[in-house]
């Protein structure tokens, strides 16, 4: 193309997307070469996510001014930012929109001093700047669309501009030893380059550039797979919680509430946006900390929080399949954590405000406000499913380091969260996320997540461990047993006329998931005093004698009753594996306070080839 002398609105929104898909499609490479400010391999699909927010939002529409097609571009940034480096690159955006807000179009010196002002709102976003980053780079282009712009550079000078920011990039091992150790450049940092590049490709090759390219190796890169337990032994394991949200309100101080954040030891905090709309990012060590401190400033939405401890060692273990449950899954977290199941928190409703089930809101302090809302008559506490969004940022994070992910889901007959899982995976490229109904909840989804994530470890590919986790399906059962069943009344999960029924009789119901996923009664106890006994020997008695069994106690608020009925069980069969967990506000909001649940699946090797359900599963 030719030197141009003005930067048209139609001209910089299809740069844009140029730029953009150019760094989607290469995501996972920079996953690969993430090593600061932790080597937890999502940068790519951080920085991917950011852009792809733009592709969907503003850059679907054609804008013929530019300076409100740049408005746009950064408050959707902002909305859809995702980890540091997206933050960052969001902020960078809106520092350029307020810089250029009122242009038409745009002129060499209206582009480098809009340029100029993005760098030093990205800058000023961030608590502790740290040079050989992406702020780097974005410094360096900046400061060259300043001053070396010539008058036969093209583009006001953006192809001599790019000229600097890859020798920047290439300089970043030697601004910090981190990634100098790791022999690769900063993964954000190359990030933006790519950004740049791609608008270079829409600079050379106009219209036709407007495609899916794969992006070149990243200097210093090798395509060596990094080790994250090696690349950074500087992570501080109690700050594991890569934690966001949006913060809307008017005349939000970003500086007074980046004095905040600082003041909960939060580190690589970024505050971006403008007095109205804030993406805030921080590693922290309890992520509602981080959201109570926004929600002085504003209305928090978006949270999200990553666990980056569990994404390094994920990434470390270069096993073929990566296991995903949903926190309505009762899975013990010291089996989590051996076998590193990733886990998407569903959303809790408490008071009038939204948390993340098991990350923001303790088991424990559900219950409690559970309590509290019954004891004033307030509106009890309600759940509901993970966004598509959640799902679909941790698979894409997780498919850069594994061939295949598999989603253990919450039963679709109850829950729309299967669902919301299932919109993820189908946009997920190369559709290897396989989302598989456990037809079950609580202790049995997390029975069959754990044997899903044993087979992962030892090496199964996804074919393997679906076909196990279809053989297992049937025999994986979980009975429920309600001593106040107006909560699952409310819910819908008990006819309403069962509760004068128990109300009159004394009888305490028993509820199980039936083979088509869905939760009915399908019997009761009279057994006030000695209720857990009573409902062990209940489930023993429709299991088939001399087998070995794995089973999960769940208890909700009841912990000295799970404690009588997991001993009671021990008695009654034999137990390979047992554990008693705490249920969570996925089905303890349905359940109420009391209610114990009991899962049990043949342990592993008790059975081998076809077995027929136990009695009662049918």
């Amino acid at each position: 193309m030719p030197a141009e002398t003005t930067l048209t609105a139609p001209a910089l929104r299809r740069a844009l997307i140029a730029g953009a898909r150019r760094v989607i499609a290469g995501r996972d490479r920079l996953n690969r070469i993430n090593v600061f400010p932790v080597a937890d391999g999502d940068t790519g699909t951080n920085l991917a996510q950011t852009l792809a927010g733009l592709l969907d939002g503003v850059l679907r529409e054609r804008n013929g001014h530019v300076g409100r097609l740049l408005q746009r571009v950064g408050d959707d940034a902002i909305d859809g930012a995702r980890g540091n480096s997206g933050a960052i690159l969001a902020q960078f955006l809106q520092g350029v929109a307020e810089a250029a807000r009122h242009a038409d179009v745009l002129d060499g010196p209206t582009l480098a001093t809009a340029i100029r002002q993005g760098a030093a709102s990205a800058r000023g976003a961030l608590a502790q700047p740290v040079e050989g980053t992406i702020l780097s780079v974005i410094d360096a282009f900046a400061h060259a669309m300043e001053t070396q712009r010539g008058p036969g550079d093209r583009w006001l000078g953006f192809d001599g501009a790019l000229d600097h920011a890859r020798r920047a990039l290439a300089d970043t091992p030697r601004q910090m030893a981190l990634v100098q150790r790791a022999g690769v450049v900063d993964a954000g940092a190359q990030g933006f380059v790519d950004l740049l590049e791609g608008i270079a490709e829409f600079i050379e090759g106009g219209p036709r550039a407007l495609r899916m390219h794969g992006a070149p190796a990243a200097a210093n890169d090798g395509g060596l797979p990094i080790h994250a337990e090696d690349a950074h032994e500087a992570f501080d394991p109690v700050r594991r919680w890569c934690t966001e949200c949006l913060v809307l309100g008017e005349g939000i101080d970003r500086d007074r509430l980046r004095t905040v954040l600082q003041g909960l030891n939060a580190d690589s905090v970024v505050v971006a946006g403008s007095a109205s709309r804030v993406r805030v990012h921080g590693h922290v060590a309890a992520p509602q900390a981080l959201y109570d401190a926004c929600a002085a400033f504003g209305r928090v939405e978006g949270m999200k929080a990553d666990d980056m401890l569990r994404q390094q060692r994920s990434a470390a273990t270069r096993q073929p399949v990566a296991v995903v449950v949903d926190t309505a899954a009762d899975l013990p977290a010291d089996v989590a954590n051996a076998l590193v199941v990733h886990e998407v928190p569903v959303r809790v409703a408490v008071d009038g405000r939204d948390y993340l089930d098991k990350v923001g809101l303790a088991t424990a302090d559900f219950y409690r406000r559970m309590h509290d809302s019954a004891s004033a008559g307030a509106p009890l506490p309600t759940t509901s499913q993970p966004p598509p969004g959640d799902f679909r940022r941790m698979f894409e994070c997780l498919r850069s380091h594994h061939a295949d992910v598999v989603y253990v889901g919450l039963s679709r007959a109850v829950s729309g969260t299967l669902q919301s899982a299932e919109h993820a995976a189908a946009r997920v490229e190369g559709r290897r996320v396989h989302v598989f109904d456990t037809l079950n909840a609580a202790g049995g989804q997390a029975l069959l997540a754990w044997h899903a994530a044993e087979l992962a470890a030892s090496g199964a590919h996804a074919a393997v461990v679906v076909a196990e986790l279809e053989r297992l399906r049937p025999l994986t059962l979980t009975w429920a047993m309600a001593r106040d069943i107006r909560h699952a009344v409310r819910g819908g999960r008990i006819p309403a006329w069962a509760a004068p029924l128990v109300r009159w009789t004394g009888l305490t119901p028993v509820a199980r998931f039936k083979p088509d996923g869905r939760l009915g009664v399908c019997g009761g106890l009279f057994a006030r005093e000695r209720a857990p006994e009573a409902f062990a020997r209940y489930v023993a008695r429709r299991l088939p004698a001399g087998m070995r069994w794995r089973l999960i106690v769940g208890h909700c608020d009841a912990a000295g009753d799970g404690e009588r009925l997991l001993s009671a069980l021990r008695s009654s069969l034999a137990v390979d594996a047992g554990h008693l967990v705490e249920t969570g506000p996925a089905i303890g909001a349905h359940a109420g306070q009391g209610a114990l649940l009991v899962s049990v699946q043949p342990a592993p090797g008790a059975v081998a080839g076809d077995v027929s359900p136990p009695r009662g599963s049918a």
